[in-house]
C-alpha cells in the first residue's frame, strides 16, 4: 500500500497565492489518507494556527484520523535558492521563527529579504530539515547540472548534511519526465537525497479558477493580460495517492515519510510564560496578587468588605489560583498601576467588568456584585486560556502606556496583535472584476450595493444595481467573489493587543514590521491566541475618556480642589431625566440616533437601565426579536411570566426577555444543566459563525449536545 506526506503546501495566508483555507487542505488531506501535511506559507507561519485548530476539531469527530500536521515555510533567498524549512522539535520552531522574523523586519510591511547565511546562522541541521527547490529556468533536456545548482548544493552538504533533500514537484506540465530525470541526476552528481513534493496551492483542483484570478489580482493585470504567469495547469492541488503513485517513482513517495517522520513538533508544545518583573523577589504570584486584591478591596469598602464582594472575590481567587492565571492578572494591573501613575484615566471593559477581583484592582470601576454576572464568562475551569482584558484609556496619551509596556518589556519581548484583513464582498468584487476586465463602472456600482454590513451576495441584491445574476459573466464574477470572501488579504496591526512573552517573543511567533513607523506585529491575531491560550493585552484608546479628564479638571477649577471619577455620585435623577429626554448628545454610548430614539421609551431611571439600553440596541436582540416585548413588560402592556422559578432567577432583572450573552450562559447551567465552562462554549460557537463562516461545520455536535440535555 502506498502512503504519502505533502511536505510543500501554501494556505491563502500566502496572501494571492494560496487558494484554500487551512482547514480546507487539512480536511481534504485527512480524506485522502495522508500521512502527514506541511504547512509551508512563504515566509510566514499564519496559517498554522487555523490547521492546527481544524485537525484538532477533525480528530474529535473522528477519532480515528491518522493525519499530523507539519510547521513549515517557503523562503526563496534573495542570493540563493528557494527553500522549504521544516520544524522537527520546538527548538526548530523557534529557529523558524526567528529566521522569519528577521527577514520580515529587514523589509518593508508585506515583504522580507533572506540570505544563505541567514539559514546557516538561525538554522541547525536537527531542528529543522530543509527541501531544495532548484531553479530549473536554465536548464534545458540532456544538459549537465550548472555551476550554480552544484555550488547550491555543496552549500546545502556543507551546512546541513543528512537534513537537506531536492525537492522533485512533478506537476503534469509536459516535461515531467525530463525533470525528473534531470532532479535524479542532479542528486546523484551532488550526493544529495530526492523526496516528493507537490507544490500544493489548493485542496482540490476545482479552486484553479480562483487562483488564477488571485495570480492576476497580485500582479495587477487582467487573467487575459496575465499570460504565462498564471500555473499551466490544476496539478497545484492534493492528489489522490493513487495518481502520485502513477507519477512519481515509489522511493520519492517513501521519502516523504522518513522526512515526516523526523517532524515532531506541535503548536500545542507552545507554553506561554509570563513576565518575571510583575512578581517581587521573595513572593509567589498567588501571595502578591492576594495582597494585592485585599489592599484594593479596602480602598473599594473603606468600612467592610461586603459579604457579596468577598464570596466573589474569594470564588475568582480560587479560580484564578486553579488555573495558574496570577501572573496574567499581574501583567494587567502593573500597567494600569503605571497610567494611574501619570494620572492617565483608564477602564477596563468587557466581560472583565464580571470579576470582583479587577474592581479590587483598580483595573474596572464598576462594582461586579451590583451586576449580577456570571464570573465563568470571564474565566472558567473548562477553558484552556487566559481570560481577555480590555483597558480604555485617554486616547491622547495612550502613546505613553505603549512606550512604557515597550521599555518596560523591550522590543524583543512585547509586539502588537496582528489582525487580519478579510476580503469582504465589495472588496472581493472590486478585485475580482478587475481581474476578469469588467469595465470599473459596473465593478464599482455592483460593489456600491453591497453594504459594509453584508457577509453575503444574494441574487436580490445584484438585481438592485441593475445586474441580471444569470448572466454567465456575471455568475462567474459572483462565484468566485464567495469563494474569495473571507480569504485574508493582508495583516494588519491590532488596535491595541499587545503580546508580552518572559524571554524571546519571536521563538514563539515571528514578529514583522508594521506600516507605522516604531510599530512590530506578530503573524497571529487575537483569534490565533485564544486558540493557543496565549496572553493578550488590550491597550485600547478612548476619546470619550479624554472628555471626561478635561471635564473633571474644569471641576477641579470651578470648586478648587481635586475631583476624580470616584467623586462622581453613583446615581443623579436629574441626570437620569435629562437621559429620558434624549438630550444625550455627547454623551457615550447612547448619542447615537438608534440609541436617542429608544431612551424616551425606555426611560432608564438606574444604572442597570442604561446597561440594558445599550445592550438592547444591538443586531442579536434587534433581530431576536427581544426589543418590543422587553418595552411592553416594562410599561406594563403585557404580563411578565418566566417558564420556572430557575429560569425567573435569570431572567427577572430583564423581565423574562433574554438580552445578555451572560443571561444565555446562566439559562444553559439553570435549564439544562450545563457547567459554567460548557455553557461558555456554547456562547463561544454561537459567536464564531462569522469568522468560520457559519454553523454548518458544528451543527451536527451542537444538535446532539442539545438533544443530550433536553433543550430540543
Amino acid at each position: 500500500m502506498v502512503r504519502y506526506a505533502e511536505l510543500h503546501c501554501l494556505s491563502n495566508f500566502t496572501f494571492l497565492r494560496g487558494a484554500s483555507r487551512a482547514e480546507e487542505l487539512i480536511a481534504r488531506a485527512a480524506a485522502l489518507g495522508y500521512e502527514a501535511l506541511a504547512i509551508t506559507d512563504e515566509c510566514s507561519v499564519a496559517g498554522v494556527v487555523r490547521a492546527h485548530t481544524a485537525l484538532k476539531e477533525l480528530r474529535e469527530a473522528q477519532p480515528a484520523t491518522a493525519l499530523r500536521l507539519i510547521i513549515g515555510t517557503e523562503l526563496r533567498l534573495a542570493n540563493g535558492p528557494t527553500l522549504v524549512a521544516l520544524a522537527t522539535n520546538r527548538a526548530g520552531y523557534g529557529q523558524l521563527c526567528r529566521l522569519i522574523t528577521r527577514g520580515r523586519r529587514a523589509a518593508d510591511k508585506g515583504s522580507y529579504r533572506l540570505v544563505r547565511d541567514d539559514v546557516s546562522e538561525l538554522l541547525r541541521p536537527g531542528d529543522c530539515l530543509l527541501l531544495w527547490l532548484p531553479d530549473l529556468s536554465a536548464w534545458r533536456a540532456g544538459t549537465a547540472p550548472p555551476e550554480s545548482l552544484r555550488e547550491t548544493a555543496g552549500w546545502l552538504r556543507r551546512h546541513f548534511e543528512g537534513a537537506s533533500w531536492i525537492a522533485v514537484e512533478l506537476l503534469r506540465d509536459g516535461h515531467e519526465r525530463a525533470r525528473l530525470e534531470f532532479l535524479t541526476r542532479l542528486a546523484g552528481a551532488t550526493g544529495l537525497p530526492s523526496v516528493a513534493a507537490g507544490d500544493v496551492h489548493m485542496h482540490v483542483r476545482e479552486r484553479r479558477r480562483l487562483q488564477d484570478a488571485l495570480t492576476a489580482i497580485r500582479h495587477n493585470t487582467t487573467l487575459a493580460e496575465a499570460g504565462q504567469r498564471l500555473l499551466p495547469n490544476g496539478e497545484r492541488h492534493l492528489r489522490e495517492i493513487a495518481r502520485l503513485a502513477q507519477i512519481y517513482p515509489c522511493e520519492l513517495l517513501e521519502a516523504t515519510l522518513a522526512v515526516a517522520a523526523r517532524c515532531r513538533f506541535s503548536l500545542d508544545e507552545l507554553r506561554y510564560e509570563y513576565p518575571r518583573e510583575i512578581v517581587p523577589e521573595g513572593r509567589t504570584p498567588t501571595s502578591w496578587l492576594r495582597e494585592l486584591t485585599e489592599q484594593g478591596a479596602l480602598r473599594r469598602w473603606p468600612e467592610g468588605v461586603p459579604a457579596r464582594a468577598r464570596e466573589l472575590i474569594e470564588h475568582e481567587l480560587t479560580l484564578i489560583a486553579d488555573l495558574g492565571y496570577e501572573p496574567y492578572f499581574l501583567t494587567v494591573y502593573d500597567v494600569v498601576a503605571f497610567a494611574r501613575s501619570r494620572g492617565i484615566l483608564c477602564q477596563g471593559r468587557g466581560s472583565a467588568a464580571n470579576s470582583a477581583v479587577c474592581y479590587s484592582l483598580g483595573i474596572t470601576e464598576v462594582d461586579p456584585a451590583r451586576m449580577s454576572m456570571l464570573v465563568e464568562r470571564f474565566i472558567s475551569r473548562e477553558r484552556n486560556e487566559p481570560p481577555d482584558i480590555d483597558i480604555d484609556f485617554e486616547h491622547e496619551r495612550r502613546e505613553e502606556v505603549i512606550q512604557y509596556v515597550y521599555r518596560r518589556y523591550g522590543r524583543e519581548r512585547a509586539a502588537l496583535t496582528a489582525t487580519v484583513i478579510s476580503y469582504r464582498p465589495r472588496s472581493a468584487l472590486r478585485d475580482l472584476g478587475k481581474a476578469l476586465g469588467f469595465d470599473p463602472l459596473q465593478t464599482e456600482k455592483l460593489a456600491g450595493n453591497m453594504h459594509w454590513w453584508r457577509d453575503d451576495i444574494a441574487d436580490e441584491h445584484i438585481r438592485e444595481a441593475g445586474f441580471d445574476p444569470a448572466n454567465p459573466l456575471i455568475a462567474h464574477l459572483i462565484g468566485l467573489a464567495r469563494e474569495l470572501m473571507g480569504f485574508p488579504r493582508h495583516l494588519s496591526q491590532h488596535v491595541g493587543g499587545f503580546v508580552i512573552a518572559r524571554d524571546l517573543l519571536e521563538e514563539l511567533v515571528p514578529i514583522e514590521n508594521a506600516s507605522m513607523p516604531d510599530r512590530t506585529v506578530i503573524q497571529w491575531d487575537k483569534d490565533d491566541l485564544d486558540d493557543l491560550g496565549l496572553l493578550k493585552v488590550d491597550l485600547l484608546g478612548l476619546g470619550m475618556l479624554a472628555a471626561i479628564r478635561r471635564a473633571l479638571a474644569l471641576v477641579e477649577d470651578f470648586r478648587g480642589r481635586r475631583f476624580t471619577m470616584a467623586d462622581v455620585p453613583a446615581e443623579d435623577a436629574e441626570v437620569y431625566d435629562m437621559i429620558s429626554r434624549a438630550d444625550t448628545v455627547g454623551v457615550f454610548q447612547i448619542e447615537s440616533r438608534a440609541q436617542m430614539s429608544m431612551l424616551p421609551r425606555l426611560r432608564p431611571r438606574n444604572y442597570y437601565d442604561l446597561v440594558i439600553e445599550v445592550a438592547i440596541i444591538r443586531p442579536g436582540p434587534i433581530q431576536g426579536g427581544m426589543v418590543h416585548p422587553y418595552l411592553r413588560r416594562r410599561n406594563g402592556e403585557e404580563l411578565v411570566t418566566y417558564p420556572s422559578p430557575a429560569v425567573e432567577s435569570v431572567l427577572q432583572r430583564t423581565l423574562g426577555v433574554p438580552i445578555f450573552q451572560e443571561q444565555v450562559m446562566q439559562l444553559a447551567v439553570v435549564a439544562a444543566g450545563f457547567t459554567p465552562g460548557e455553557a461558555d462554549r456554547l456562547r463561544r460557537a454561537m459567536a464564531a459563525w462569522k469568522r468560520r463562516g457559519g454553523l454548518g461545520h458544528r451543527s451536527e455536535e451542537h444538535t446532539s449536545e442539545l438533544q443530550s440535555r433536553g433543550l430540543i
